[in-house]
């Protein structure tokens, strides 16, 4: 074979290979386009099929497609209750008995018998003093009122017979009641030496040691009771007449991560000048594991309104009249969006009171109302009452 027939057989070798490589594509594409011309058939069969159903059953009903265009919403009659507003302020944990303990007189610290936790009953003796000297003088007080007892008593004798001077008497007898008066001081002074615990408590912390010097009015021992534990808070001056003994309240304890339910138990009438503050106390329940001055978290409820129009805070909307929430109006066979301008009160937990504005006939929209315009028709999804509302 000539070169010049071999490359042109050559040639129709690569062409052919290319006519056959691209026949299947081909193929395949004018199957896909006869499929889309079907559906098209179909699409344009169903749609006159639809839109005849449509019109029959429209002549039938002519309700059926009436809010074919409206806006699907939710909405809620509006009723009166009760409305609270509260505030939340810092606290703290305080006690009736926790006090710190020290001796009246100086002296060495001869036994400490307590420790720190310790669980103690009223009168029981914390830490003794050194009292040997007053010990010595009570020993010899005693003997010299025995002595002076027995004195006086011969005088007496003797002065019921008419025997002996009055003075001589007299003078047994005062000596002898000089001495008796010694003797309660000298043993007032010992008890004094004796630290006692003044209630039943828990040992919160001791500082006294052995051998160590007291000096009265130095802290040795200071005691808690858990029992009667309260929490104060300081309140603003501008909360002034807005609460009182038995208000209901809460507390929150962080460390505990728990709400206790309480009521307020006293207001304090002075204003401290440092901070501007008064005191509200709040009873504690017992029981509750919580130490004095630790933090809490209070509640208190500085206004009430028993009967209200209240709303979910989140459909109040603005304009450049005022305040408005939408309501439901029906116009014969259709409902509509309609304004109403209202004036909002207090706002609490997600809630506000309505002043003014709503009569309690009206039916509001709380689901969509953001997708209503004023008489833009609507179709009501849910109708709920007031307390379903306000969680949403």
């Amino acid at each position: 074979m000539k070169p010049h027939s071999f490359m042109n057989y050559k040639y129709l070798l690569i062409v052919f290979a290319i006519l056959i490589g691209c026949s299947k594509p081909v193929s395949d594409v004018e199957s896909k386009k006869k499929d889309l011309e079907a559906a098209k058939l179909e699409k344009v069969s169903l749609e006159a099929k639809i839109a005849s159903l449509e019109k029959e059953i429209h002549a039938a009903d002519p309700t059926f497609l009436a809010n074919r265009n409206a806006v699907l919403i939710a909405a809620q009659p509006v009723t009166k209750k009760g409305f609270e507003h509260f505030v939340d302020m810092r606290g703290s944990v305080q006690s009736r008995k926790n006090v710190s303990l020290s001796t009246q007189v100086g002296g060495t610290i001869q036994r400490v018998y307590v420790k720190e936790g310790q669980r103690v009953t009223k009168g029981q003796a914390l830490v003794v003093l050194d009292a040997e000297i007053l010990r010595s003088s009570l020993s010899e007080l005693k003997t010299q009122i025995e002595l002076a007892t027995i004195t006086f008593e011969k005088q007496e004798r003797l002065w019921n017979q008419k025997i002996g001077s009055e003075m001589q008497y007299l003078q047994a007898k005062n000596q002898k009641e000089s001495l008796e008066k010694r003797l309660a001081v000298t043993q007032a002074q010992l008890d004094q030496l004796t630290l006692k615990a003044p209630f039943t408590g828990t040992i919160d912390m001791v500082d006294a040691l052995e051998g160590e010097m007291a000096s009265p009015g130095k802290p040795l021992v200071r005691m808690v009771n858990a029992d009667e534990m309260y929490v104060n808070a300081d309140v603003s001056e501008e909360f002034i007449g807005k609460f009182k003994a038995g208000d209901p309240a809460e507390i929150f304890i962080p460390a505990l991560d728990k709400k206790v339910r309480t009521t307020i138990s006293a207001v304090g009438q002075v204003i401290n000048p440092e901070n501007r503050t008064f005191v509200v106390e709040l009873s504690l329940p017992a029981g509750l594991t919580v130490k004095p001055n630790q933090v809490t978290i209070v509640k208190l409820r500085d206004y009430v309104n028993a009967e209200v129009y209240a709303v979910p805070t989140r459909i109040i909307q603005r304009d450049k009249s005022g305040h408005f929430v939408f309501a439901v109006e029906n116009k014969g066979n259709v409902s509509v969006a309609r304004k109403i301008y209202i004036k909002a009160g207090a706002s609490y937990n997600s809630v506000t009171e309505i002043l003014e504005g709503l009569t309690g006939s009206e039916v509001v929209i709380f689901e969509g109302f953001r997708e209503v315009t004023e008489g833009a028709e609507v179709n009501i999804a849910a109708k709920t009452g007031q307390d379903v509302a306000q969680k949403q």
